[in-house]
């Protein structure tokens, strides 16, 4: 698979992750562990969890792995999150220096590590100051405990805000951003895309294949069952299954990544997750996996190169619907200045 810079930093990482909110839920400990040497050894460098995967688990398997293998550390870049609850106290969330400190602390423990490459807010906290977290980050990397920061799950606008800031203060600034990202899902094209490209943020999609709709798995007009995530979740899993199904875009993608697929002689989930590479401002796309088996075939696509009449085919198909105003054509047609000027 591809190196790629993390995002605006010097740092390589490859351009598949190994996600792993699996782990210690969907995948014991033995089978995250495969599940990790797997990923190394199709040349994986990258690996991305956070402390609310299984509530710490996640973040305590890599740790006995990198145990039972020492001296990998300096092979692998370690990404994990904080924002969420990881307890019943007022402040045992967020994004204050309260929280973080005690999140910061708690994820280098369950790792085992005495810092982590990249360092994630996992969502926007509206009732702590943009300052006090970044400040915090920016003392973090000063201390050693973190080499960068990153955000996920921002919008546009938060994300330029933070970007300003740092820089506004000279503190470290944000290197990367992590938001759902699919041909299902591209609302992120109309202000956090951009945003990103301006700052140099680098993009880090998580749920690439749309929870398995862009694997091929799910058929038209047939509810999910048995070993899938929806299937597996019956309420829930049919209320998702029955919103997707009835959009008609949901399967005219489908068709698209499943016709091209043949084509390529490739698997769906491979065409997909190489459509998403070829996007502006990704940096690595984030695998989740629960056996050896997805896993291999997802990072078939690290090396399949989508043919140009293809992509197209698949950014035409999976076009997201908008109104004309701010994002359709009348709107894109106010912010463009025409060089020769005039109407």
């Amino acid at each position: 698979m591809d190196l790629r810079t993390l995002g605006n930093s010097g740092t390589v990482v490859s351009s598949l992750a190994l996600g792993t909110m699996t782990f210690g839920a969907e995948a014991d400990e033995a089978t995250s562990h495969t599940l990790i040497d797997t990923y190394l050894e199709a040349g994986g460098t990258f690996l991305d969890t956070a402390d609310v995967y299984s509530s710490g688990t996640s973040e305590t398997i890599i740790g006995s792995w990198l145990a039972a293998h020492p001296g990998r550390r300096d092979d692998i870049v370690i990404a994990t999150k904080g924002r969420f609850p990881m307890g019943q106290g007022s402040n045992d969330l967020g994004l204050s220096r309260t929280h973080l400190r005690k999140a910061l602390d708690s994820s280098l423990a369950r790792l085992g590590v005495d810092h982590i490459d990249l360092y994630q807010m996992h969502a926007w906290d509206a009732r702590t100051p943009i300052e006090e977290t970044l400040r915090f980050l920016d003392d973090a990397v000063t201390a050693g405990k973190i080499s960068y920061y990153g955000f996920s799950n921002y919008l546009g606008w938060q994300l330029t805000k933070a970007a300003a800031t740092a820089r506004l203060h000279g503190w470290a600034p944000p290197v990367t951003l992590q938001p759902q990202y699919n041909l299902l899902v591209r609302g992120i094209e109309h202000e956090v895309v951009p945003a990103a490209l301006d700052q140099g943020i680098g993009l880090l999609p998580w749920s690439p294949l749309a929870g398995g709709w862009l694997s091929g798995k799910y058929r038209r007009d047939q509810s999910p069952t048995g070993a899938t995530r929806l299937g597996e979740n019956p309420t829930r899993g049919m209320e998702a299954w029955e919103k997707r199904n009835a959009d008609p875009r949901t399967w005219k993608v489908i068709d698209t990544v499943t016709r091209i697929a043949a084509e390529e002689s490739a698997s769906p989930s491979q065409v997909a997750l190489a459509w998403l590479l070829a996007q502006p401002a990704v940096t690595s796309v984030i695998l989740g996996a629960r056996t050896t088996e997805q896993l291999e075939d997802n990072l078939g696509a690290g090396d399949l190169r989508l043919e140009p009449h293809h992509l197209a085919a698949l950014t035409l198909a999976s076009a997201p619907v908008v109104e004309d105003y701010p994002y359709g054509e009348p709107g894109r047609q106010q912010r463009h200045r025409k060089l020769e000027g005039g109407r």
